[in-house]
């Protein structure tokens, strides 16, 4: 199923605590807030791939410069999910590949996508509602984090990397809920490309705007209160 439980296609329930679940898919019992309403549960990693394996090839191979561009045409591979984790491996994939093209880096891209896919498996599904930091914020810190070479330790290399966070949370934020993983990825993918400009002075080439094509996938869509919404004649974004 493209959109709900990855089972039936049934909406999905969010409980008041946890409970431990077994994995509709692998069978693994997990403790999770979130199962549709028939009873089914798909873990992070059933639900990631082959996701993110698709994710990692397309980024490596690819000589598409503008990531949202890049973004896009993998959202629209049936293995990506209306809402998932994926996207919080696919934020800093897209612009990591975009990065290594437009900064001549490409030999670095493979060692790059690997630390981006480890480090993005550790942020939860549903982490916008449950730690009020969705994924595709924390993808840009990724991002910049590894193109920057920034540790715990690091000065202005940990400073940037909690900036651009930071600064896609605030606009993810302020578009308000609920959550929507193709609005997200989109806003972030934007903050991040605008971040690396004025650091760096690298132009990521983002488009003239995007108007999102999976809206009917969405029951929650705002439609025309999204920026990325195209109503009836399509519009590019304001963000």
């Amino acid at each position: 199923m493209k959109s709900g439980c990855l089972v039936c296609g049934k909406d999905l329930v969010y409980l008041d605590s946890p409970e431990e679940i077994a994995c509709s898919l692998c069978g693994r019992v997990h403790a999770t807030s979130v199962r549709c309403a028939g009873g089914h549960f798909v873990c992070d990693d059933c639900h990631r791939l082959p996701a993110e394996d698709l994710i990692e090839k397309t980024c490596l191979e690819t000589r598409v410069a503008d990531p949202l561009l890049l973004a896009i045409s993998l959202m629209r591979q049936p293995a990506i999910k209306m809402h998932g984790p994926e996207h919080h491996f696919l934020v800093p994939a897209v612009l990591l590949a975009s990065y290594s093209l437009i900064a001549g880096k490409h030999d670095a891209l493979g060692g790059w996508l690997k630390k981006a896919r480890e480090r993005a498996g550790q942020v939860k599904g549903g982490s916008c509602g449950t730690l009020g930091a969705c994924g595709a914020a924390i993808g840009t810190g990724i991002f910049v984090s590894i193109i920057s070479g920034a540790t715990p330790l690091s000065r202005k290399e940990w400073m940037l990397s909690n900036l651009v966070t930071a600064r896609s949370l605030h606009e993810i934020a302020l578009a308000g809920g609920p959550r929507c993983c193709k609005r997200n990825t989109y806003i972030a993918i934007l903050a991040a490309s605008s971040f690396v400009n004025e650091e760096w002075g690298v132009v990521l080439p983002t488009g003239q705007g995007v108007a999102c094509e999976f809206s009917d996938l969405n029951r929650e869509c705002r439609k025309m209160e999204c920026p990325f919404y195209p109503g009836e004649e399509g519009h590019p974004p304001g963000v």
